[in-house]
C-alpha cells in the first residue's frame, strides 16, 4: 500500500531546478507524470520566488493554476488554490515607498560600479512581494546566464553584495536570498517560502513534502526545506525529482 493511501497529503515543489531546468520550461515527460502518475496520489503545489508570469512559463502556461491544486508565486505572496487567486501581499505597503526606493537606488548606484565580462538589463526588477536584484541583468543569453553563475561561483559577486545591502539596510528587517543563476531575492524577514506555509496550516494537511534544489544555507529554498511542517527532500535537478517521486510512491 502506497503511504499517501488514506492521507491527505500535499507534494510542493520549487520550479527552478527542480521541476524545470533554470528558466527553461518543463519536459513533456515530467510534466505528464505529475498530472497522471502523481496527482491522483496526493495534492500538488508549486512555490517558487518568481513572479506568476514566469511560473506560468515554465509551465506550459496560466492553466498551471487549474492542473497544480495550490500555486504560489514569489514564495506565496501571492495565492491560488484550485485555479483561483486567494490572496497577496506587497513588499511597497509593509516596507514604505520613501525606505523602498532608497534601497533601489541604493542598488542601482552600487550595480555601476562593478565590472562583469558582461553586463545587459533589467537590474531590479520590482514584484509583488520582493526585490528581485540581478548584478548582470535579467535580459541576458541563456550562454551569458551560465557564463554569470560559473564567474559568480568564483568571485562571490552577489554573496558580496548581499552582505553590503545587509550592513546598509540593517534596519529595514530584510532578507537576501540567493536563487537561480543571475539574481537574488529581497524580502521582509518571514517572507520566505515558508510564507506559504502560513496559508497551507489551515489546509488540514496529514503531510507536506516539499522538494527544493537550494536547500543549502543562503539557498532560497533553506528555510522551508528545514521547516517543521513540512518533509523536506533536496534534489539535484528535473530527473532526479521525478525519482525520488517514484521511490516515495511507489509508482
Amino acid at each position: 500500500m502506497s503511504e499517501c493511501e488514506n492521507k491527505k497529503i500535499l507534494c510542493l515543489f520549487d520550479v527552478d531546478g527542480t521541476l524545470t531546468k533554470p528558466r527553461n520550461s518543463i519536459e513533456d515527460d515530467l510534466y505528464t507524470f505529475l498530472q497522471e502518475k502523481l496527482k491522483p496520489k496526493c495534492s500538488i503545489g508549486l512555490v517558487g520566488g518568481s513572479d506568476f508570469k514566469k511560473i506560468a512559463e515554465q509551465m506550459k502556461g496560466d492553466d498551471v493554476i487549474k492542473v497544480f491544486d495550490y500555486v504560489f508565486p514569489e514564495n506565496g505572496l501571492l495565492q491560488y488554490k484550485k485555479g483561483v487567486e486567494v490572496g497577496r501581499q506587497s513588499i511597497q505597503n509593509h516596507v514604505g515607498e520613501d525606505k523602498l526606493q532608497g534601497l533601489i537606488n541604493y542598488a542601482l548606484a552600487y550595480l555601476s560600479t562593478i565590472k562583469l565580462p558582461v553586463k545587459r538589463g533589467t537590474f531590479i526588477e520590482f514584484r509583488t512581494g520582493m526585490l528581485n536584484i540581478s548584478p548582470i541583468g535579467r535580459s541576458c543569453s541563456q550562454q551569458e546566464r551560465d557564463q554569470f553563475e560559473m564567474y559568480d561561483k568564483k568571485h562571490e559577486v552577489r554573496k558580496t553584495m548581499i552582505n553590503n545591502l545587509r550592513k546598509e539596510f540593517a534596519d529595514l528587517g530584510l532578507t537576501y536570498s540567493i536563487g537561480g543563476q543571475i539574481s537574488f531575492d529581497v524580502f521582509p524577514n518571514g517572507w520566505d517560502k515558508t510564507y506559504c506555509l502560513n496559508f497551507l496550516e489551515a489546509e488540514g494537511f496529514d503531510k507536506i513534502h516539499f522538494f527544493g534544489d537550494k536547500t543549502d544555507k543562503g539557498g532560497n529554498d533553506y528555510e522551508i526545506y528545514n521547516d517543521k511542517r513540512v518533509l523536506g527532500y533536496k534534489v539535484t535537478g528535473p530527473l532526479d525529482t521525478k525519482k525520488q517521486l517514484e521511490d516515495l510512491f511507489h509508482i
